[in-house]
């Protein structure tokens, strides 16, 4: 009898590496929302890192999270650091780029986990408005494939997305 179990699990975890080995070395999330608002305003409250309280949804994972800010005040080469619960965990972003169509972000997570992607919003004007498209992508190591074969990471990072963009078109529309 546990020569059956131990076959079974030794199976198992084959099964669980031969599926990750063969899952993609990248990833992407992305969400967009058309905002009724030139593209210079909601790139406003993006490129300024001071502003994500008010809209991005993971500055109220914990309302005691310690926030620093350096470099230049907005725009390309302002950096913004945190450091917070399990929850919010710990990180570094810094604009790599931002003119009124496009900011990319360099985003290295610290905690719980180390990671380095990029975030990029598009900026398209559409209608009067903008058509906005939040992404996030980067390398999937080993790890990130077998934790990707039990975790939606498209579905638990979108829904956050979905809401940021949700925040932001208030707060841009507001004027």
């Amino acid at each position: 009898m546990l020569k059956w179990i131990a076959l079974v699990v030794v199976l198992t975890v084959v099964v669980v590496l031969v599926l990750a080995a063969n899952r993609p070395g990248t990833f992407r999330v992305e969400r967009s929302l058309r905002i009724q608002a030139p593209p210079e305003r909601v790139q406003g409250y993006i490129e300024d890192f001071h502003q994500w309280a008010q809209w991005s949804p993971f500055e109220k994972l914990d309302p005691a999270m310690q926030r620093s800010f350096s470099g230049v005040e907005k725009g390309r080469g302002a950096v913004y650091a945190w450091e917070g619960n399990g929850k919010a965990g710990a990180g570094r972003m810094e604009i790599l780029e931002s003119d009124p169509r496009r900011v990319t972000i360099a985003l290295d997570f610290l905690k719980p986990f180390k990671a380095s992607n990029t975030a990029e919003f598009t900026l398209v004007p559409r209608d009067g408005g903008t058509e906005v498209t939040w992404a996030m992508f980067g390398p999937v190591p080993f790890v990130a494939k077998i934790m990707h074969l039990f975790i939606d990471v498209d579905r638990m990072v979108g829904k956050d997305f979905e809401a940021g963009l949700a925040n932001l078109k208030a707060l841009a529309e507001k004027g």
